[in-house]
């Protein structure tokens, strides 16, 4: 069957105001986060200068993820994207499922962040009660939101220019010390430095292993791309790009900064909540470095919030749409943003203010590891859609994508398998099993609500057809 150019349906509504370099930063964004500002420093010990295969490993997982979410992307751009294709390919139930399951991603996403950046203005203002800081960047943040979709572009292009930036300069700093020997940390500093102490696998490959938990977190926000589809000006041309990217910005900026690093400072130096990279800037003794990363750090928090309140208002109102959320969400504001589901995913995120005062800092280590748990879900259920797609374009009952992923459906097979991989990882090590738990008890109150919506509106559990609209 011959390609169709075609976008979403006509009545959505929204306002095409992403242009192509706000896409390409957003999926450059989506890509650096405080994961990897401060989640790797725990891995590194555990895991040693073998993380960075580990980086490269689940980095080539998450290519074959998004180069599935591109082929879905190009045969129907749509705003709400996973869900609109679990609902396509799986049934109603699966969208009901993906959408709701997204949305709590974000919305404990932005509980964590905003806390996070809280504690990073504490760094400098230790005067200032953490849970005021917190509200000042939700009231913000909240506002741009709702303002215009160009806005929230704009924010997130800035906030992904100073990531991308400061690791940029990092990797550069580091390669001049590796080269001329200059700094604090010249004489130390030796490629050896990844196989010298113990090995390229210090802890074995078991320990390794383990650290991919960590590893996927550091990636989540990747897919944010897919939501960005319904208000992009030219989809056909600024998704492929923006996905294309994604290997050299995955090698870039985690497998090659943390080699970099791990190359300056050897890997025993680094430990558990410690950024690795404000440990390298105190080991080569640039001044003020700690502040500078603290800074970056501060951008990366208030950039993954940022994109959680888009993303939560734009999934409430796809759910509301299909009559999966109540009918008020689907209503657009005069500036054609989803204005309600926005304040209320804010208003949830808002409980992570009253957090500062009675959670105890462990408590968001569960909060990120359930963000984990349902950003899996959500690449399954891209996967699975993906090679369901497939089966019908080969079976000729649908058009072909302009961008079909290679390898067709065998890539998403090993994503797919890599993914329940890890899951089984979440369910071997203690701490981070509860987010199970947690999931599990998230998809009760699901299935319990699917059935309230079935009696109320059978025709609920009917599957659509896609409506399409032919472009250009």
């Amino acid at each position: 069957m011959t390609s169709e150019k075609v976008t979403t349906t006509p009545e959505e509504g929204y306002e095409r105001g992403l242009g192509s370099r706000q896409v390409q930063m957003i999926a450059i964004g989506g890509a650096i986060g405080v994961g990897l500002f401060l989640g790797a420093g725990a891995n590194i010990a555990k895991a040693g200068p073998s993380l960075i295969l580990m980086y490269a490993l689940a980095g080539v997982i998450i290519f074959f993820i998004m180069r599935a979410l591109g082929e879905l992307l190009l045969y129907r751009p749509v705003s709400g994207s996973f869900a609109e294709y679990s609902r396509e390919f799986l049934g109603p139930f699966f969208g009901y499922f993906t959408g709701w399951t997204y949305w709590l991603m974000w919305v404990v996403t932005g509980m964590a962040e905003l806390t996070a950046a809280a504690i990073y203005v504490h760094y400098w203002f230790p005067g200032i009660p953490q849970w005021v800081t917190a509200l000042v960047f939700l009231v913000v943040l909240f506002v741009a939101n709702l303002i215009s979709v160009k806005l929230f572009g704009e924010i997130e292009f800035w906030f992904s220019m100073v990531k991308v930036t400061a690791l940029i300069g990092m990797i550069v700093i580091g390669l001049g010390v590796l080269t001329f020997g200059f700094s604090a940390a010249g004489d130390t500093a030796h490629v050896a430095n990844l196989w010298q102490f113990d090995g390229f696998f210090p802890k074995g490959i078991g320990s390794s292993l383990m650290t991919l938990q960590g590893v996927m977190f550091a990636y989540l926000a990747v897919e944010l791309v897919g939501v960005t589809a319904g208000e992009s000006e030219n989809p056909e041309k600024t998704l492929p790009k923006a996905i294309n990217t994604l290997p050299w910005r995955i090698a870039l900026f985690y497998v090659g900064a943390l080699t970099v690093i791990l190359c300056v400072v050897k890997w025993t130096e680094f430990a558990p909540g410690v950024s690795p990279f404000v440990k390298a800037f105190a080991v080569i003794g640039i001044p003020a470095g700690a502040g500078i990363v603290n800074f970056v750090v501060l951008t990366a928090a208030l950039s993954s919030c940022n994109s959680g309140m888009y993303s939560t208002g734009r999934m409430l109102r796809t759910l509301a749409d299909n009559g999966e959320a109540p009918r008020v969400f689907s209503k657009l504001s005069a500036t054609k943003t989803p204005a309600l589901g926005i304040t209320v995913s804010v208003l949830f995120m808002g409980i992570g203010v009253v957090l500062n005062y009675v959670v105890p800092e462990k408590a968001f280590g569960y909060v990120t590891s359930v963000a984990t748990a349902a950003g899996i879900w959500t690449w399954l259920m891209i996967l699975i859609s993906h090679v369901l797609y497939r089966r019908a374009v080969d079976a000729g009952r649908l058009p072909t994508s302009s961008f079909p992923a290679p390898g067709g459906a065998v890539c998403s097979y090993i994503a797919i398998a890599f993914l329940l991989f890890v899951t089984g990882l979440i369910a071997y090590d203690a701490d981070s099993r509860v987010c199970l738990y947690v999931m599990a008890v998230w998809a009760v109150a699901l299935g319990i609500g699917w059935l309230v919506l079935k009696s109320r509106t059978p025709s609920i559990a009917d599957r659509r057809d896609p409506e399409f609209e032919k472009v250009g």
